[in-house]
């Protein structure tokens, strides 16, 4: 199992694609592994499940060739995002298809089971556990989780309603393996204060989705671009889990996202919109409240090159150099 340490010198900025249902798939892995940090996608996405044998031979035949031709700037590791919870009726297929693959990170979601981080770590591949608050922290890595993703307050899709601040003093309080913090992170200077906090790297969502690989409409882009974060609005109506969501897409769906009612978390549901709404994710357009940095659709090379920049920036000016 590769450490921390490792993982980051390959990486050219210490950040994690974040896996975003529809809008995550080879295309835009393989972009942000070659242009040097972690490429991730939900399992789900590959549809029919057959299909993400086919995805992962994909990803893993593109990034073999970008090392073989680029010996001294090899690509960065990837990730698969497996949903934990019981609706997810592909989950034991799934996790074969990793484990034949050797998948090198696997991020779990809404679920901590011991058997499914077994078999991940029975290649030597590493366990990051999504989590909102020190509760759900402690389970996951008391199940056998290698290292967890705060998903702090303003974070794109499900997110949590805690400070980053608190979030992760309280876990680093008891942890010391791998954090990636995720909420509102879509500059470089961000990055860098994440690392200040305590956390080993930045969780980066909603910004990708303005890059030219995404899988995901123009009007979406668009969207993201145009946005702040006074255009996010935060309910469980759609999944029955709470989230993040553009508010014009919601309208565009003939809803009013400033009276959504409250779904009923027992019948939480990843194929379906919550009654009378369009199907979630596919036109409901989940989203974080860090947007308002991004300004332009661009390739995920020249987005990873604006990160870069900034994070050096920030870092010199800080240390005084």
């Amino acid at each position: 199992m590769p450490t921390i340490a490792e993982i980051k010198a390959r990486l050219r900025i210490p950040v994690i694609g974040a896996p975003m249902f529809i809008v995550s798939t080879p295309k835009l892995v393989i972009a942000q592994c070659k242009a040097g940090v972690v490429g991730s996608f939900p399992a789900l996405n590959a549809r029919p499940a057959e299909m993400l044998d086919t995805w992962l031979t994909e990803i893993k035949d593109a990034l073999k060739r970008h090392d073989d031709e680029n010996p001294d700037r090899p690509s960065a590791p990837f990730a698969v995002n497996q949903i934990v919870h019981r609706s997810n009726d592909r989950l034991m297929h799934d996790l074969e298809a990793c484990v034949k693959h050797e998948v090198p990170i696997v991020i779990c979601s809404l679920g901590a089971r011991e058997d499914v981080y077994q078999a991940i770590h029975s290649y030597g591949g590493i366990v990051l556990h999504d989590v909102i608050n020190d509760f759900f922290a402690r389970k996951a890595i008391e199940k056998g989780a290698d290292g967890l993703i705060p998903v702090a307050a303003g974070a794109g899709g499900h997110a949590g309603v805690q400070s980053p601040f608190a979030l992760v003093q309280e876990i680093r309080e008891w942890f010391s393996g791998p954090v990636a913090l995720s909420g509102c992170i879509a500059r470089g200077q961000s990055v860098l204060a994440a690392e200040a906090m305590g956390a080993d790297f930045g969780y980066i969502g909603s910004a990708f989705i303005a890059t030219e690989e995404a899988n995901a409409d123009g009007a979406y882009k668009q969207g993201i671009v145009d946005g702040y974060a006074d255009d996010i609005v935060y309910t469980n109506y759609f999944s029955g889990v709470h989230g993040n969501y553009l508010k014009p897409s919601i309208r565009n769906a003939g809803l009013d996202p400033e009276n959504l009612p409250d779904a009923d978390p027992s019948k939480m549901d990843f194929k379906s919109a919550g009654e009378g709404a369009k199907k979630v994710w596919k036109d409901i357009w989940g989203c974080g409240q860090g947007i308002g940095a991004v300004k332009e659709v661009v390739s995920t090379a020249a987005f990873v090159d604006r990160l870069e920049s900034e994070y050096n920036e920030a870092k010199a000016r800080i240390c005084g150099n």
